[in-house]
């Protein structure tokens, strides 16, 4: 597992962001994140009953704020400030924003969760940094769609002190509780969102469909799944460092799947940031 796991993830992760394209066309955003937070909930609070987990429940105790709080910032705030801000910069400039997540949750995580890193890690969190960056491009003038570069700074923001909150207070509960608590949470909180700011409306297409079930089930339950499993595992800066490969092989799927153009400049960042995760998971090149 400590192997697989970061690779599963990197492949769930990345496809997301191939189901978001196909379907987001098609339906409120905020609304149809809210709707794939309730439906996952509901499948793990099932899980729970019908494997008799009740013992996540009741040593949940206390817990349960603190988890309330990171689902709501790693699940809800962090997409759907992530959505707003792709209504005004693409979603390369989106990427390269989101690469700073790594970078930021390694230097926050050394005084608030004691995790210290060697030289040659951080020197990793670099070059993962850069590959992004490579991968994405830098379209200037997207930076000058303040409200948009705003909104993904608070998306990663959100993302980060999400991670943090909890690997400090909450990842000694029960995995499949833990997600499904988060899980319920962001829900609410998206439909608040949605009711109060959005016009819902939705178009029921087989691309819909498609992306629905996949960020349900592929990212809400399995890949949120695998996040919190690494984080009770490893150190945050670490496990946030898989982040660094998924544009990179997102790049790959959509040429792949899509048909879109797979430029060079995508693969070298994607081997420079692979090289960059090696180093930040202390293997020495």
């Amino acid at each position: 597992m400590p192997f697989l796991a970061p690779l599963v993830f990197v492949f769930l992760w990345s496809g997301a962001f191939i189901a978001v394209r196909a379907g987001i066309p098609d339906v409120s955003p905020i609304a149809f994140l809210a709707a794939r937070f309730s439906l996952a909930a509901l499948i793990l609070l099932l899980v729970t009953f019908i494997a008799g987990s009740f013992g996540g429940w009741r040593e949940m105790g206390r817990l349960w704020p603190h988890l309330v709080i990171s689902g709501i910032l790693i699940n809800g705030a962090y997409l759907s400030a992530a959505y707003w801000a792709m209504q005004d910069i693409s979603a390369a400039t989106m990427a390269l924003i989101g690469s700073l997540q790594p970078l930021m949750t390694a230097f926050l995580s050394g005084p608030l969760l004691g995790d210290r890193f060697r030289p040659w890690q951080w020197v990793g969190f670099a070059l993962g940094t850069t590959g992004v960056a490579i991968v994405a491009g830098l379209n200037i003038f997207d930076f000058g769609n303040v409200e948009g570069v705003l909104w993904g700074i608070g998306s990663s923001v959100c993302f980060v002190t999400g991670t943090l909150y909890y690997a400090r207070f909450g990842k000694t509960s029960a995995l499949l509780t833990t997600n499904c608590v988060q899980l319920a949470a962001a829900s609410a909180f998206c439909w608040i969102v949605a009711l109060g700011l959005e016009d819902i409306h939705v178009t029921v297409t087989p691309a819909v469909i498609w992306s629905f079930l996949y960020l349900t089930f592929g990212v809400s339950l399995g890949g949120m799944g695998i996040y919190l499993f690494m984080l009770k595992s490893g150190t945050a800066g670490k496990v946030t460092a898989n982040f660094y490969v998924t544009p990179g092989l997102t790049a790959i799927l959509g040429w792949l799947i899509l048909g879109e153009t797979l430029p060079l400049n995508a693969l070298a960042g994607f081997a420079l940031a692979m090289a960059g995760l090696w180093l930040v998971h202390g293997r020495r090149v």
